[in-house]
């Protein structure tokens, strides 16, 4: 048996085809899709990457384990905690992994026979240079029973895919440059410039049309899409392809402007938590099921672990591969047969990066709690409709008090139990540390001689630009 894992970082599930997406972005993970299982209504619980992942390899989201914040030094995770390549490894699995979380905290390496560290020069990593590692991987290990990760980032910023896919996303007759266009502006003046200028936006060169940005998202995912179905047929070609559950996720999906948030993955409305899950397994799920229900990324170690036991590879302790204790994930295969619409009714939702918040998802509402706003204008409260605003433009706290508070109470009680009396992990960061992303963004302004109360009062593009380039105080 064989398990690949797949991280589709930042990967947003409404720009697929299989998700409704009317643009050519995904054919092959559409045919994924048509060959296997897709999870409609699947959620990051914990945004973004750091908390996303442990929560995938964990079972557990991060009032569990302790790990809500992204990018925070007082973050740790116990070495007695489950982890899911721990646990394979110990079952009898080979294990392997193409990623470099490992430059965000040391958990990420646990478990792995091998882990081939991706970091480069460069703060992206092409999809190309994941597949050049895991090929051969696969092939050298294509007789064994393995668990491989593989980690791309193809989707994230800086968006820059080969000049070749743009076309089709952009009508050449249009100019990203023109000065005519003023699209851009919002987010050159949002509070958040200085740190996308450095890794964003001076990268991609001085576009005023903000569609070439999502344009260049858009082709991110196409470039990312063959890779994918590159590695696909290496699978074919080895004759495995037949005995390998494929699972692809986004460990969090990206704003494209909604929500005053800039090609960003912050925020707990749907573009960043509603995530693609796909599972592929020929002869054991049917082709073409599509689960309605609400499903969340920590379900997928009970779902692998199952899937395991189920197959009973030879050579494999499937007797080892108990579920963890203390579980927060729920096993996808009874709503993978058809027995099920999803694993839950509600979906509780956290961030703590940009911003500090918590949210609940049920069938139609959505309540976000918002703790520190950070670079952003947020109200305390905000509720969605869903049923009738899926883009989540009109905040219904003030109009419907009894429905915001009764959620508000639901998601308290959550927390509460979940904590069981220990501190809140979010509210120590916050005490304690603040936000890491503006720790990031002062340490930006600090360079050029601002300091962050001088410039949330006027966060002008050009008088930040003035200021980096003289380093003078203003």
């Amino acid at each position: 048996m064989k398990i690949i894992l797949i991280s589709l970082d930042t990967l947003r599930a409404s720009r697929l085809g299989g998700y409704g997406y009317g643009k050519r972005t995904s054919p092959h993970m559409d045919a994924i899709a048509r060959d296997g299982v897709l999870f409609e209504r699947a959620y990051a619980a914990d945004i973004p990457t750091e908390v996303a992942h442990t929560g995938v390899f964990t079972g557990k989201i991060g009032l569990t384990t302790g790990v809500v914040s992204h990018g925070s030094d007082l973050t740790q995770l116990p070495k007695s905690v489950e982890w899911l390549p721990n646990l394979l490894r110990a079952a009898g699995f080979t294990t392997g992994a193409v990623d470099n979380l490992y430059q965000l905290k040391e958990w990420f390496a646990r478990g792995y026979n091998h882990y081939i560290n991706t970091v480069g020069g460069n703060r992206w990593i092409d999809g190309r240079t994941i597949n050049e590692h895991a090929m051969p991987w696969i092939e050298q290990h294509k007789d064994e029973s393995f668990f491989l990760f593989l980690h791309y980032w193809d989707a994230h910023t800086p968006y820059l895919p080969p000049e070749s896919y743009v076309p089709e996303f952009y009508d050449a007759a249009k100019d990203p440059y023109d000065p005519a266009n003023l699209s851009m502006e919002p987010a050159y003046n949002h509070a958040a410039y200085p740190f996308f200028k450095h890794h964003h936006y001076d990268l991609v060169g001085p576009v005023t049309d903000s569609g070439y940005y999502d344009a260049l998202y858009d082709a991110e995912i196409r470039y990312l899409d063959d890779r994918l179905k590159e590695l696909d047929d290496h699978l074919a070609k080895l004759g495995i392809q037949e005995e390998t559950l494929l699972v692809l996720f986004g460990d969090h999906g990206e704003s494209l402007t909604e929500h005053d948030i800039y090609w960003d993955h912050c925020g707990l409305y749907e573009p960043t938590v509603h995530v693609p899950v796909i599972m592929r397994w020929p002869g054991r799920i049917r082709p073409g099921r599509r689960v309605p229900g609400l499903v969340q990324q920590a379900d997928l170690l009970p779902t692998l672990l199952e899937a395991v036991r189920r197959e009973s590879p030879a050579g494999i302790a499937s007797a080892k591969l108990e579920d963890p204790a203390g579980l927060d994930g729920k096993s996808l295969w009874e709503a993978i047969d058809g027995t099920a619409e999803g694993t839950r009714d509600t979906i509780y939702l956290s961030e703590c990066a940009w911003q500090a918040a918590r949210g609940i998802r049920n069938d139609r509402y959505k309540l976000i709690v918002t703790y520190d706003p950070g670079p952003f204008d947020r109200p305390p409260r905000e509720l969605y409709d869903l049923g009738s605003d899926p883009l989540e433009t009109v905040n219904l706290a003030e109009t419907m008090p009894d429905i915001a508070d009764a959620l508000e109470g639901q998601l308290q009680a959550f927390v509460a139990g979940k904590l069981a009396g220990r501190p809140d992990p979010m509210q120590e960061q916050l005490a304690l540390r603040g936000l890491p992303f503006r720790r990031r963004i002062e340490q930006i302004l600090n360079a050029a001689g601002m300091t962050w109360e001088q410039w949330r009062r006027n966060p002008d593009r050009a008088v930040f630009d003035h200021a980096a380039a003289g380093k003078q105080r203003i």
